[in-house]
C-alpha cells in the first residue's frame, strides 16, 4: 500500500511559516532576546561564578588557611560572590519569564493566522477537488499544518536556538581558561552534530511515509463513519473491520520503521556521548595533575561538559522531531501550492446580471480523464423562462449545472448571463445570482434556522419562518422539540431525505436569486409533500429564469420549454404537449414511466 510522497521540501514549509512569524517581529525578537539573555546567564555565567568561588576557597586552603580562622575580608569576598550569584539568578528568572509571556502572545496571534490561512487555502479549491479527496484526510492535514507551526517554533526556540546559545557561551569561556579542553569539545560537538544531521536527513523518508499512512487511516475512518448507514444495511461491519485492520497495519508498519530508525539514532548518539564523557574527564584530571588548570576549572569543565552533552544530544533529538514536523506540514503545503482549478479573473468585471438570460454558446466540455461530455452545445434560455431538462443518465444534464455554476470550466465556447461571460466575474458574484437546490442537499451540523438562513446572511427570524412555510418545512420544524434551534446532525443525517429537501428549498426561497436551478429537487418527497412543494415552486419560479433537471416528468410537465438530451446534445425541444405529439424520444420516456419516473 504505497503512499505518494509530498512534493514540498523543508524550505517550502519554512517559507510559509516565516510569513506568519514576521507579522509579529517585535514579539518574536522580544522572545528570542529574553530567552537568550536568561539562557546565557543561567548556563554560562553562573557556573563560571561557582568556579571563582571554588578557586578562591582552594587557594585559601592551599596557602594554609583554616576554616576556623577565616578573616573578615575573605568572608566578605566570598559572600559578595554569593550575592552576585543571587542577583544573576534573579536576572535569569526575570528574562525567562519575559520570554514565556512574549512567546505565548506571539504564538497565539500567529497560530490564529496559520489556522485561518490553512482553512482559507483549503476552501478555495474547487468542488471537484473535494469530491476527489477524503474529508477526514483534509481535516487531518490542516490540523497537522497548524500543530506543526507551534511545534517547529517550540523546537527552534527551546531546543535549537537556546542550545546554540549554551554551546557558544560555553566554548567562549573554555577557550579563555582551558583552550585544549575547548578544542576537544569543539571537535567532538562537530562530529556529533554532523552525524546527527545526516541521520535526521535520512529519516525524512520514514516520517513522510508515517504521516501519509496516518492521513490515509484518518480518511478511511471518516469515510466509514460518514457511510455508516451503508455499513448497517449491507451487514458489512466484519468486512470493514478486516479492511480497516489492513489500513491500520500498514500505518503501524510505517510507524515501527520510523521508531526503529529513531532508536538506532539514539544508540549511535549515546555511544558518542559516552565516549566524550570518559575522554573529557580523563583529560581534565590529567591537566590538573600537571598543574595546568585549577581545581575550579576541572569542576567548571565537568559542568560545561554536561551542558555540552545535553545540548548536542538535544540537538540530535530535535533534528528528528523537526524532520517529523516538517513532514507533517509538507502534505498541507502541497495542497496550498497546488494550482486552484477554477480561478477568478485577475481583473473581474462588475456584476451586471439582473434579468437572468442564459446563453450556452458553442460550449465544449470534457473531463481531465478525456471523457467528452459536450461538443458545440448551444442553448438560449430567455429571462424568466422555465426550462425542463430530461434525458437518460449520462446525457449531460447535471454537467450543464456544473459549468453554469463554474464548479467546472468549459473547455470551448462560452456561457453568458445577460450578455456577460461568467468567467469574467468572480465566482462569488456569479453564484450570488443563482439559487441551487441539488438532488441530495447537504446541511451543516447547525440549527435549522442557521441552515435556512444560510441563503441570505442577516435574514430575520420572521423571514426564515416565512420561507419555511412556503417550502412546507415549517410544519415538521415546529413539531421538533427544539423547533428552529434543532441541530440537524452531520450532513443533516437527523432529518429524512424529504425534510432535508424542503430545508434546501426554503433556503433557495430565502435567497430569492434571479436564476433558479432545481436538480431533481422533488425526487426525495412523498406524493403529498411533492404536491405542496410544486405549488410553492410555482410561486418561486415566477419571474425567475428556471432550469429544472428531472427524471420524474410530472415535475416538468408545466415548464415553458423542455429540452431532451442524449450524449451531450439536444435531440428534442418544445412544450410537453408538443413533444408528446412528436412521438419521439420524449414520448418514449412518457409512455415508459412508472410512478412518474423514466424507466
Amino acid at each position: 500500500m504505497k503512499r505518494e510522497k509530498p512534493k514540498s521540501s523543508w524550505k517550502s514549509v519554512i517559507r510559509y511559516y516565516w510569513r506568519f512569524a514576521r507579522n509579529y517581529k517585535l514579539l518574536f525578537f522580544a522572545t528570542v532576546i529574553s530567552y537568550t539573555i536568561g539562557q546565557f546567564f543561567d548556563t554560562v555565567v553562573i557556573p563560571f561564578l561557582y568556579r571563582n568561588i571554588i578557586d578562591k576557597i582552594t587557594a585559601y586552603v592551599s596557602s594554609g588557611g583554616q576554616v576556623s580562622q577565616i578573616s573578615d575580608i575573605f568572608r566578605a569576598d566570598i559572600l559578595n560572590q554569593v550575592f552576585v550569584i543571587v542577583v544573576v539568578l534573579v536576572v535569569v528568572r526575570v528574562f525567562y519569564s519575559l520570554g514565556d509571556y512574549a512567546m505565548s502572545y506571539y504564538q497565539v496571534k500567529a497560530l490564529r493566522e496559520v489556522t485561518n490561512f490553512a482553512f482559507s487555502k483549503m476552501v478555495r479549491h474547487s468542488y471537484q477537488f473535494f469530491v476527489n479527496s477524503f474529508a477526514g484526510s483534509l481535516v487531518k492535514k490542516v490540523g497537522r499544518f497548524v500543530h506543526s507551526f507551534e511545534e517547529v517554533n517550540d523546537i527552534l526556540m527551546y531546543n535549537v536556538w537556546l542550545q546554540i546559545v549554551k554551546l557558544v557561551g560555553v566554548f567562549v569561556v573554555l577557550y579563555i581558561i582551558a583552550p585544549f579542553i575547548a578544542n576537544l569539545y569543539v571537535v567532538w560537538a562537530l562530529i556529533f552534530i554532523t552525524i546527527s544531521f545526516y541521520l535526521a536527513k535520512n529519516r525524512v523518508k520514514y516520517d513522510v511515509a508515517e504521516a501519509s499512512a496516518d492521513s490515509h487511516t484518518t480518511g478511511r475512518t471518516a469515510d466509514v463513519f460518514t457511510n455508516v448507514l451503508n455499513l448497517k444495511m449491507f451487514s458489512s461491519a466484519n468486512r470493514e473491520e478486516k479492511a480497516y485492520d489492513g489500513v491500520v497495519k500498514f500505518q503501524m508498519d510505517t510507524k515501527i520503521d520510523a521508531w526503529n530508525y529513531q532508536n538506532f539514532t539514539y544508540v549511535l548518539q549515546g555511544i558518542i556521548v559516552t565516549w566524550l564523557g570518559i575522554v573529557s574527564l580523563y583529560v581534565s584530571i590529567s591537566l590538573w595533575f600537571d598543574g595546568l588548570i585549577t581545581l575550579g576549572t576541572v569542576v567548571l569543565a565537568y559542568s560545561y561538559s554536561n551542558t555540552i552533552f545535553e545540548s548536542v544530544w538535544g540537538l540530535g533529538k530535535q533534528m528528528s522531531r523537526l524532520s517529523k514536523s516538517f513532514s507533517n506540514a509538507a502534505e498541507m503545503v502541497d495542497i496550498i501550492d497546488e494550482p486552484i482549478e477554477i480561478k477568478d479573473s485577475q481583473n473581474p468585471e462588475k456584476l451586471r446580471m439582473k434579468e437572468g438570460q442564459i446563453v450556452f454558446d458553442n460550449v465544449g466540455f470534457s473531463y481531465k480523464s478525456g471523457a467528452n461530455i459536450l461538443n458545440k452545445f448551444n442553448l438560449k434560455i430567455n429571462a424568466g423562462e422555465r426550462v425542463g431538462v430530461v434525458g437518460t443518465s449520462g446525457a449531460g444534464k447535471t454537467t450543464l449545472t456544473k459549468i453554469l455554476l463554474r464548479f467546472a470550466d468549459v473547455t470551448d465556447g462560452a456561457i453568458k448571463i445577460d450578455g456577460q461571460d461568467i468567467r469574467n466575474i468572480t465566482q462569488d458574484d456569479l453564484r450570488s445570482v443563482v439559487s441551487y437546490v441539488p438532488q441530495d442537499p447537504i446541511l451543516f451540523h447547525r440549527s435549522l434556522a442557521e441552515n435556512i438562513g444560510y441563503g441570505r446572511p442577516g435574514a430575520t427570524m420572521e423571514e426564515i419562518i416565512d420561507a419555511s412555510k412556503k417550502a412546507h418545512a415549517h410544519e415538521f420544524i415546529e413539531s421538533l422539540s427544539h423547533g428552529y434551534d434543532t441541530l440537524v446532525g452531520e450532513r443533516g443525517v437527523k432529518l429524512s431525505g424529504g425534510e432535508r429537501q424542503r430545508v434546501a428549498i426554503a433556503r433557495a426561497i430565502l435567497k430569492n436569486a434571479p436564476i433558479l436551478i432545481l436538480d431533481e429537487a422533488t425526487s426525495a418527497l412523498d406524493s403529498v409533500s411533492e404536491t405542496h412543494i410544486k405549488a410553492a415552486l410555482e410561486v418561486l419560479m415566477k419571474g425567475k429564469t428556471t432550469i429544472v433537471i428531472a427524471h420524474r416528468l410530472s415535475t416538468i410537465e408545466k415548464m415553458d420549454r423542455i429540452i431532451v438530451m442524449e450524449k451531450g446534445e439536444i435531440v428534442e425541444e418544445g412544450s410537453h404537449a408538443e413533444l408528446v405529439a412528436k412521438r419521439g424520444v420524449y414520448q418514449n420516456f412518457w409512455e415508459h414511466q412508472y410512478g412518474g419516473f423514466i424507466r
